[in-house]
């Protein structure tokens, strides 16, 4: 009698691997000009509908729902920690599902339920559930042309829809939302009833997708407020609160401006750097917004122990994250935007003035941004703070000196022959030259060979590693030794 080979998590991740969209399409859309368009929720609800899911299920969640540019993943972080404090036995919160993007190690990072990545059992179990489903059914063609046999969701569309089975199936009752890209036509955005929405700061970029204008920019990420739900943002430039109201009257509800708690200023957050008082503060604001949901009303003016707790216990690796590694501090921080590599140099700054090692390092990519902006951001705010790097170093994700990604961490979205050839580091590294001389600058082809460059360095040594969650991911995947 033949019997069934088990799925492995292995197999669920090299299922999911094959949903990426390699290079050749990601230039192809590009070349073609075509933008996120409205029948991006219509293609994911026959996905939930083929998943055995009627959105309004998804409000058993209690979800809360978080976009803008950047602190997205520190606000949910906040989010998390401040909602554990009322994780007891006759609290008004029991199990707290958070779905984020990107993960840094492994893919379950994404989705963690009580603050812990599901297990890879539990992965492959919910993964191939999912899968099966979508096997087993179909997509009137006429409606869903692109739907056709064997097709599935890509890669973060599955993902998004592979929380809401988990959570549902796991009994969670709080579930936190980070958007991927945008919030209108968002995967995500297929949730019918917040408790909450959220709007961090906003700032350029997805411009393929989102546009180029601080407006176009305000007008898909206040996609996300729903009729009722209190919609939060924090301060904006004026032309974007502009559309921010404009969008929470069409959605049915009215914008809430969240200015910095007083208070915060006293406290230690667990994500130590001054630019996050704005995030801790909406963090708050929407903790407070969804304990009402909950029959528990929360005083405004000063947050309670509870909060002071949440925000001083949260943590969020990769974001002003610091590593002691002997003489070496690595400062890590996936800022990829203009506005947040400014913020995290100034971080770095900080923590460079109050150590003074021997060498200052910056360990640097960005695959698929605009480097020169990036770079000449970075650099200006290093020269205004009286810091220069002695060392800079170049390199792309690829994890190990074997030329291999750690399978949770492989990437078709780039151009292989350039990866390949090192020809963005190699612009990275002229470009550095051009704006600073004085700095030993190196270009290597992987995370490992650039770590082992840095730990040859005599005397102490400050890390600053940025420019990309892929690169923080695999740095940390290699500084743990993880294959």
């Amino acid at each position: 009698m033949s019997t069934v080979k088990p799925r492995t998590y292995k197999d669920a991740i090299e299922a999911l691997n094959s949903l990426q969209t390699n290079f050749a399409v990601i230039q192809a859309i590009r070349a073609a000009g075509v933008k996120a368009n409205d029948q991006a929720i219509p293609q994911m609800l026959e996905w939930a509908r083929r998943a055995g899911y009627d959105p309004r299920e998804f409000n058993k969640l209690n979800p809360l729902h978080v976009t803008g540019t950047k602190g997205k993943g520190s606000t949910c972080a906040f989010i998390q920690s401040i909602l554990t404090q009322y994780q007891v036995p006759q609290g008004p919160i029991h199990k707290i599902g958070l779905y984020t993007s990107p993960h840094l190690k492994s893919v379950r990072e994404r989705i963690r339920i009580n603050g812990q990545p599901i297990s890879e059992e539990k992965f492959t179990k919910y993964f191939f559930e999912l899968w099966d489903r979508l096997e087993s059914t179909k997509s009137d063609l006429n409606l869903f042309p692109e739907h056709t046999e064997g097709v599935k969701p890509g890669y973060f569309r599955y993902l998004t829809l592979l929380s809401f089975h988990v959570f549902l199936s796991e009994g969670v009752d709080t579930a936190i939302y980070e958007v991927g890209i945008g919030g209108e036509y968002d995967s995500t955005n297929i949730i019918v009833k917040p408790t909450v929405a959220g709007v961090t700061s906003l700032g350029i970029d997805h411009v393929n997708v989102l546009g180029n204008t601080i407006e176009s920019i305000a007008w898909n990420k206040g996609g996300i407020y729903k009729p009722g739900a209190p919609a939060l943002t924090v301060r904006q430039p004026e032309a974007a609160m502009e559309v921010l109201r404009e969008r929470a009257k069409e959605k049915g509800t009215e914008l809430q401006v969240v200015d910095v708690y007083p208070q915060i200023i006293d406290i230690k957050l667990g994500l130590p750097a001054t630019f996050q008082g704005i995030n801790a503060s909406l963090a708050a604001r929407m903790c407070i917004e969804h304990l009402r949901h909950f029959g528990v009303e929360v005083a405004e003016d000063r947050l309670p122990l509870e909060f002071v707790k949440g925000l001083e216990q949260a943590t969020w690796p990769g974001r002003c994250q610091t590593i002691e590694d002997g003489n070496i501090h690595w400062h890590l921080d996936g800022a990829h935007t203009r506005e947040s590599i400014e913020v995290a140099a100034q971080w770095f700054c900080e923590k460079a003035h109050e150590r003074k090692a021997h060498n200052r390092v910056l360990f640097f990519n960005q695959q698929t941004r605009d480097i020169n902006v990036l770079i000449e951001s970075l650099r200006a705010i290093i020269v205004d703070n009286n810091i220069e790097f002695d060392h800079v170093v170049f390199t792309t994700n690829v994890t190990w000196s074997s030329g291999k990604y750690s399978a949770d961490l492989a990437s078709f979205n780039n151009s292989k022959e350039e990866v390949d050839s090192l020809k963005v580091q190699k612009e990275l590294a002229a470009l550095w030259q051009k704006l600073d001389g004085r700095a030993e600058s190196r270009v290597f082809g992987n995370i490992e060979d650039s770590v082992n460059y840095v730990r040859s360095l005599e005397g102490t040594s400050d890390v600053f590693v940025t420019g990309s969650l892929h690169l923080v991911g695999g740095f940390l995947t290699v500084l743990e030794g993880e294959d």
